[in-house]
Order: C-alpha cells, then structure tokens, then sequence
C-alpha cells in the first residue's frame, strides 16, 4: 500500500522544527549559567577584598604575638580550635569534634630538663606519652591531655608536697605580662586539684579556683580535661606532664609542649580573634563561608558555613509565591526534570582544610601577595566550590589573606528553574501548536476534501453533469477555486446540454432536405424517358437517402428514449418472466445462433418498466450476437439479497482497455467503419452510431442499477454485467 503523505503530515512535519526552539532555549541557559558563574567569581573576589580592606593596616587587631611569629614550630606554637558548642568537663574527648585529627602527641622528642629531671630518657625507658588538643570556646580556652602511662601515682592524701607524684604543670603569661605557673596534682580521680606556685617553691600550695577541670582515670593511664577564662592568659603558654613511677619518688621524666621553667622559654597559643571575628561575622551575611588566616595558614576567625554558602539570597527567589498553569504544569513534570537536571546536592562533606592550618594553591598564592580565585570539587565530590583568597597588608607586606568560599549550588539551582520554566513554557507552546496546526491542516484538508467531492459528484463516470457546484464564499485560495472549478461545472453543463441536444436538433432539420431529396427521386423515377444507367444512380442515390434516414432515426430514438424515461411511471414486475420471454424471442430471431441460460421458475420482484428492461436486453443481446465468433451466447444470473446480476458472454475478440469505461457513451463505437458498403451483408450495411449501449447505460440508470464491460479469458470474449437492484421484502 502506498503511503500518502497528506497535507496535515506535511505540517505536523513542519511542526516538528519546533523542537529546535528547546535546543537553542538549552543552549542559552547554559551560556547564562556561565555568566552566571563568571558573575559568582567576580562578586566572591569583591568580597574578599572588601573584607580585606577593613583589615588593611590595623595590626592592632593581630595583637596576639603568636601572629607575629617568623615560623611556627607544631607542638610548640599550639593553636585554639574553635569549638562549635560547649565542652562538658568529665575527661572523655567524646564531646570533642574529630578529636584525633585536632590532637598533637607529644612523646621522646619533647622532653624537657629542670631541678627534678637531670637528663631526657631513650625511648625504651621511657614510661609514658600523651596527646593534647586545645579549644576555644566563648570566653574559655579548653585543653584535653590523654596521658598513657604504665604506673599513675597520685599525691598521698596526708602530704602537703605536690611534686612526689604524677602531675601536670602549666605555665603562661598574663595580659599584663606576668609569669605564672600551675600544678595540677591530685590525690586521687575526679575534680582537679590545681596550684599555683611561684619559682621552685612548692610549698605551701596556693590553689587556683578560675581554672576548672576533671582528672579520669583510663586503662592506659589518665585524662586530664580543664579550661582557663581567656581573660587570665595572653599569647604564651606551655604545659608538661611529669611523670613518676614510685610512691615519694622523684620525677622520671618531664614530657612539655615547651620549657615552662621560664617566661622566655615558653610556646605561644593562637586562637580565633574575637575582634576580627566580629568584623568578619558581618561579611557572613553576604551568604558565604569566610575565613581568616595568618602568614602560617592559621585560621584567626572564620564566619559561615559552607553547607550554607550556595551564593544565592533565599528571598530573591522569582515568583516564590505565584500560582499558575505553568506551575501546576512544571509540578507534574517535576519527577522528570529531577531524572534529567542535575540536581545540587543537599549534604556534602568537604574535609579539605584542617581548621587549623589552611592550605591550597590560592592561599599561598595570596600569602605572596596575588589575589586568586579557582573552582574546585568537595571532599566527596558531589559540590563544586568556589573559593577566592586576597592578601592582607601591613606596610606593604602580606600578613594574612581572606578566604571567601561559595558552592555553585545557588547558580544550579537557578538554572535548573530557568530551565524548568523554560522547557514547560516551550511545551506548551509546542503542544498548542501542534494543536493549531494540525486543527488548521484539518480544516484545510476537510475543504478541499469536500470541494473534491462536490467536483465527483458534479461529474459523474460518463462525463454527465450531475448537479451543478455551489461556489465557496471564503476569500482565500481554497475559495477562489472553489469559485473557478464551479464556472467550469457551469460551462461544461451547459456543453453538456447542447451537446445532448443536438441530434434531435439535426435530425429535425435535416428531414427537410431529406423530405426535397426524396421526393425529387421520385419524380426521376416517374419519368420514362430515363436510360437504365440513369436508374442506376438514382437506386444508389435512394439507398443512401434510406441510409440517412435510419441514422436520423435513431439519434432521435435516444433523444426520445430520455425525454420519455423521464416521464415514465414504474411498476411492480418479475424480472425472470420478462426474461424468458425475450430469450424465446432472441432463439426464433437468430436462429443459427445458440443461447446457453438457465434460470429458475421463480418469482424476482423490481420496480421499473419491463418495456424498457426488454429494450435494454435487445441493446446487449445484440451487440453480443454481432461480436460472436462462435455463436454462441451465455447468460448466468446471481441472485443476492437486494440485487440481481445478470451476465451476458459472448467469444471473440477482445475489447480494447480504453474502452472499458467510454463503451456506454454516446455516438461509441469499435466496429471497423472503413470498409466499403458495398461489400457488407445488408444486415452489415446498417449504420453503427454507438447507441445502443448508450440506451441500455440510459435504461440502467433509469432503474438505479449500472451496466459494464469486461473481458473473459478462456476462452477470450467480452462479458457485459447488468446489477439491478430488487424489490426489498
């Protein structure tokens, strides 16, 4: 089956382009997400360097020594890890966040010598090790020491003496520079028994109440957990465990952060700056996680949160709160968006940068001076962060830097609501006109599918003008040809009807001359006088005048015929008694001539007029008599519910494929018209004009059946098919 490519396929093919409109929509928001991005980058750098610029030449602000520092020794130079809740004192690090990351050990390598301890031991006589972590939280600075010892001994309940057990000393300056020193000794696990002692002089203790802790004791030796307001300490600090092995024995090993014999020989400790903390906490609202750093990578005040930092304002959200079709729209196809846009992550861990000492190629970059901004992916790599880092100065030398960091969150969420709205928008758009241009090929299609059948029925498979076409009154293209095809209808009608006209127009105005010719004839004919080969020629001249006459008298039996047809009234009759009647007839006319039929003596009811249906077979039965070669004539009848079919066969040549359909028309003929008459039968001599199908097509008409024309194989031969429709009961 051969597919048609109709109208309305051709433009739901050209609708179809529409979807290029999605694609170039796609592109352009990707080209805006890398404004977007570059925008990003550009606002993050600015906020760095505002911030920046607010700590530009205020080194009071970096009072703390420990910022000063050429280099930084790790152990030694210790650093307050800004706590995020409070710290309970019970000796567990359980409440201490990622505590064996934080914590530094302290083992061979830090013993010091003082009075107590001579020399430092090898590591195979060395009895004990601890690892210490320092906080800040509030207006308190934490320290936790896990000591792992093989023997505790704690200070005998009824001594006076703090210095014949295990014990921890702190030293530190205060903020107005003076050096003090503490002994935490106690007699036995639970609440710190804390001293403070001035020079060697041990007795008699002074306790120290401001400093507040807890000893617990654990299977691998002791934890001591304690806090210091911040307000009694500055920027130097040390702290030793001393470590003794027998009950009122001396000291078997001191194991120190730093030398806490002496003011000069003491560490220093950096924590957060509060005073740049409140300075950056301001910037935090710009909805970024902001970080500060010394020349050593120390962090001196952080604001922020990088979970929270997506670079994007809540309430700048468009149309947060606007309720349309498109949104309802975008809701239901809202599983599908989450399936194909990629979606910023919820939760991400990000682990690159120790709280303390802050690394990466842009914080180097900015501790040299050159500001620096650089993407990178998260610990887990689901985020894509931004961070930017822009140096602070001191009289023309770096200091610091600021650290800024967003995540592209923001700018993905962005997109992918752009893309949301600008997909469901260019749906419905496609989907409405689809719809408007299918409903437009429709009706396109219906119009000129009716104005194909209004130009069918008009003219119907002869040729004859049905009924006349009503001209369309649109003003368009479909219209003006509706308007042009009803013209020609009307020309060809009236053709048409000259055409149908003209035999009997001709017929009456040639019997005239016929009627002078004929009566001239006959007045040579009474004239005696005339020789024999006078009349000869006026024989000839008769025959010819007879001739003329029998053609004149069957154009005007079609003309009669129709005009008739038309006025003739039906009646109820049985089509096999007017059949059977004919046939006897048709056996005594040509009696060399045999006719093969079988039909039932039964009852076949049609409304019609049996004269003319005897008329009609004496058209078939001789035209198939003519064009027998074998003499004989076949008819078969097929009786179905609501009509009858009746085939008449002859055998002889077949008839030509051009012929099929034009067989029944008027003045039609495929006799051989160039033969002499004078060598034809007198039978032969009678003129052929091609009406007497054309009768029986007119006849069939008449009783709303048809006629046609077929060729048979086996033998050849030609078979005309009559289908009358019957009398329903």
């Amino acid at each position: 089956m051969k597919f048609r490519f109709g109208l309305r396929s051709k433009l739901l093919l050209l609708s179809s382009f529409l979807v290029v409109i999605p694609w170039f929509g796609y592109q352009y928001v990707w080209e805006m997400e890398k404004y977007l991005r570059f925008g990003q980058e550009q606002t993050i750098i600015g906020t760095a360097r505002a911030l920046a610029t607010a700590l530009h030449e205020r080194p009071n602000l970096f009072n703390n020594q420990a910022s000063f520092l050429p280099s930084v020794e790790k152990g030694k130079d210790l650093y307050g890890y800004q706590l995020n809740h409070p710290i309970n004192l019970d000796g567990s690090h359980q409440d201490w966040p990622n505590y064996l990351a934080k914590s530094h050990y302290y083992g061979v390598n830090n013993q010091v010598t003082n009075s107590d301890s001579k020399a430092t031991l090898p590591l195979e006589k060395l009895s004990n090790n601890y690892t210490a972590a320092v906080g800040k939280y509030d207006k308190y600075l934490y320290f936790f020491v896990s000591v792992v010892d093989d023997k505790v001994i704690y200070r005998d309940k009824n001594a006076r003496s703090i210095n014949l057990n295990d014990r921890l000393e702190l030293a530190f300056t205060t903020p107005e520079g003076k050096f003090q020193r503490y002994l935490v000794a106690n007699k036995q696990a639970g609440w710190l028994d804390i001293f403070q002692i001035q020079n060697d002089d041990l007795t008699p203790p002074t306790p120290a109440l401001f400093i507040q802790g807890k000893w617990l004791e654990t299977t691998q030796g002791y934890n001591i957990e304690f806090r210091i307001p911040l307000k009694n300490i500055s920027d130097n600090l040390a702290f030793a465990i001393h470590d003794v092995d027998e009950r009122f024995g001396q000291t078997n090993s001191i194991i120190a952060s730093a030398n806490t014999a002496n003011k000069d020989s003491l560490g220093t400790i950096l924590v957060p700056s509060p005073e740049i903390e409140r300075i950056v906490k301001g910037m935090s609202y710009t909805n970024s996680s902001v970080w500060v750093v010394d020349q050593h990578h120390r962090v001196l005040a952080k604001a922020g949160d990088i979970q929270q930092a997506n670079g994007l304002w809540q309430k700048n959200k468009i149309n947060q709160n606007q309720e349309d079709w498109r949104t309802e729209l975008q809701s239901l196809l809202k599983p599908l968006f989450n399936r194909l846009l990629t979606q910023p992550p919820k939760a991400f861990i990000d682990q690159l940068y120790d709280a303390q000492n802050l690394t990466g190629k842009h914080i180097e970059s900015a501790l040299q001076g050159i500001p620096q901004s650089q993407w990178r992916l998260s610990s887990d790599n689901k985020a894509v962060i931004l961070t930017a880092a822009y140096p602070i100065y001191f009289g023309n030398k770096v200091h610091g830097a600021v650290i800024v960091e967003e995540t592209n969150n923001g700018i993905r969420t962005v997109r992918n609501q752009a893309l949301e709205k600008l997909f469901t928008s260019i749906l419905a758009i496609i989907l409405f006109g689809i719809m408007a241009f299918f409903f437009f090929a429709t009706r396109i299609s219906n119009r000129i599918r009716a104005l194909r059948n209004q130009a069918e029925q008009a003219i119907d498979e002869h040729g004859r003008i049905n009924e006349v076409m009503i001209a369309s009154t649109n003003n368009d293209e479909i219209g003006d040809l509706s308007r042009s095809f009803a013209t020609a209808v009307s020309r060809l009608s009236q053709y048409n009807h000259y055409l149908e006209n003209m035999s009997s127009r001709l017929s009456h105005e040639l019997r005239t001359p016929i009627a002078v010719v004929r009566t001239s004839l006959e007045n040579l004919t009474l004239q005696k006088q005339q020789s024999s080969h006078s009349n000869a020629y006026i024989e000839r001249a008769q025959q010819g005048l007879n001739r003329l006459n029998l053609i004149l008298t069957n154009m005007s039996e079609a003309t009669r015929l129709e005009q008739m047809l038309k006025n003739t009234d039906k009646t109820k009759f049985n089509f096999y008694q007017v059949l059977n009647g004919c046939l006897q007839g048709y056996r005594q006319i040509y009696e060399n001539y045999q006719f093969l039929a079988n039909f039932p003596d039964q009852n076949v009811m049609m409304v019609g007029s049996p004269e003319h249906i005897a008329q009609l077979l004496d058209k078939v039965i001789g035209n198939a008599v003519e064009f027998s070669e074998d003499k004989k004539i076949t008819l078969a009848v097929e009786d179905k519910s609501n009509v009858l079919i009746l085939h008449i066969s002859n055998n002889g040549r077949y008839l030509p494929e051009e012929m099929t359909e034009r067989l029944f028309d008027s003045m039609i003929s495929i006799r051989d018209n160039h033969q002499d008459l004078d060598g034809l039968s007198e039978e032969n001599k009678r003129p052929h004009l091609g009406l007497g199908l054309y009768i029986a097509r007119l006849i069939c008409q008449f009783h709303q059946g048809e006629i046609k024309a077929n060729n048979h194989h086996n033998p050849k031969g030609v078979t005309i098919t009559i289908t009358l429709p019957l009398v329903k009961t």
